[in-house]
């Protein structure tokens, strides 16, 4: 994914109306010469640079479903010679591994840029580490999502079809925004509620059973594991202005060699490496790139609105899983399709404007001076944006459209 910064540009602030922002050329050129071209894009979108304008910001969201919605087959396809905690593990591991290896380069080049740059007064190195407080949220968010999630998943997939299983993690973002409004009280509104029922609805049609009574056992499992999704992404948004990059490692980090090890226990056997390396790079683009785009994309939009968005991602789920095993889909199929379809459209259509107040904060992530970010700095500063420091929000009352992102999170 490239970046193309013109010299003066007409940027969306995250949550905002559209400002004329004059970035002088010069100043692009001395940001983009301090990071490796190679990593340029993703180390600014992990890191939770302002620079993502609203539109960037949905273009992440969707980017990471599709990522995810594709995992779905794949794991699919790989059940049969893989067990499910096996799988699992092995799709957290890739993920974790990758990302350590990309955040390993990262430093690297970090230390060599600021060797380079020592004798600038204005250079501020990049540092925002998790605080202590945070590790609960992180902790949770990771027993819920990368040690449960995906073995429910995993379990679920063998005896439910594939492309109703990818349509059926569209209740992950049911999920998670009903936990977002009633436990963490973000906004919502009768359209947002509308949307959220036709979802539903899909989900109901998916998993009934047609000429049996019940629900299909494998479809409950695999509704359990968006509960534990859901769970895990209200929980990561409690950290989500820390590097995204860094918290999908050390999510990847953990979930994979617990996986493994109840695999292991219950008697498994470690694959073929030739089926490892291929689990491990389907979990490093599915669960860890993924992840960290959904980390960015949860920090500006807000856990309901990000969880409406990445409920597309089985459609991209179904594509493949149809090209993977062709067949005739059933009519409930279609109906599930066009009720979910219909719930999406309304989120994504969703827009909120009114006054509000912004009591005071602080905390740490990249930014640029925009309407939210006029502050002062303790070190000297060379105008170099976006960048990463502490700084402190004073209260301000205004109205603009905006979304509950990190700087949104008011009553109503």
């Amino acid at each position: 994914m490239s970046v193309m910064l013109p010299s003066w540009q007409a940027q969306m602030l995250p949550g905002h109306a559209p400002v004329q922002v004059m970035t002088p050329s010069s100043q692009i050129q001395t940001t983009i010469a301090r990071q490796p071209r190679f990593f340029y894009a993703f180390f600014v979108v992990s890191a939770g640079s302002a620079m993502t304008s609203h539109r960037h910001t949905i273009f992440t969201a969707l980017l990471a479903a599709a990522l995810f919605g594709i995992t779905t087959p794949l794991a699919k396809a790989l059940l049969g010679s893989v067990s499910p905690f096996m799988l699992a593990g092995l799709f957290y591991l890739g993920s974790g591994s990758g990302l350590a290896i990309v955040l390993l380069l990262r430093r690297v080049a970090a230390r060599r840029n600021d060797a380079s740059a020592s004798h600038d007064p204005g250079h501020h190195p990049v540092q925002n580490p998790l605080r202590i407080a945070e590790l609960p949220w992180l902790a949770g968010a990771i027993a819920a999502g990368g040690v449960a999630a995906p073995a429910l998943l995993m379990l679920g997939l063998g005896t439910t079809p594939a492309a109703t299983s990818a349509l059926l993690l569209n209740l992950e973002g049911v999920l998670t925004a009903l936990i977002a409004w009633f436990c963490f009280r973000e906004n919502f509104d009768a359209q947002i509620a509308l949307g959220m029922v036709a979802i539903v609805a899909g989900g109901v049609l998916l998993s009934w059973p047609g000429a049996h009574a019940g629900v299909a056992p494998g479809a409950l499992l695999v509704a359990g594991a968006c509960l534990c999704w859901a769970i895990d992404n209200n929980l990561t948004r409690k950290v989500s202005t820390n590097d995204a990059m860094v918290i999908a490692c050390t999510k990847g980090l953990v979930a994979g060699p617990v996986n493994i090890g109840v695999a292991l226990a219950a008697g498994a056997h470690w694959p073929a490496w030739h089926v490892a390396s291929g689990a491990m790079a389907v979990g490093f683009a599915g669960y860890g790139v993924s992840l960290v785009l959904f980390v960015v994309a949860l920090r500006h939009l807000g856990t309901a609105r990000t969880g409406a968005y990445f409920s597309v991602a089985p459609l991209f789920g179904v594509a493949l899983s149809l090209l993977l095993w062709p067949e005739r889909p059933a009519l409930t199929f279609w109906l599930a399709l066009a009720l979910m379809a219909f719930g999406v459209w309304l989120h994504v259509r969703e827009r909120h404007d009114h006054a509000h107040t912004h009591e005071p904060l602080e905390h740490t992530h990249a930014h640029r001076h925009d309407a939210h970010h006029q502050h002062e700095h303790d070190f000297a500063w060379d105008g170099t944006e976006p960048h990463t420091h502490p700084h402190r929000h004073a209260p301000i009352t205004h109205s603009h459209a905006h979304y509950p992102d990190v700087h949104h999170r008011h009553a109503h």
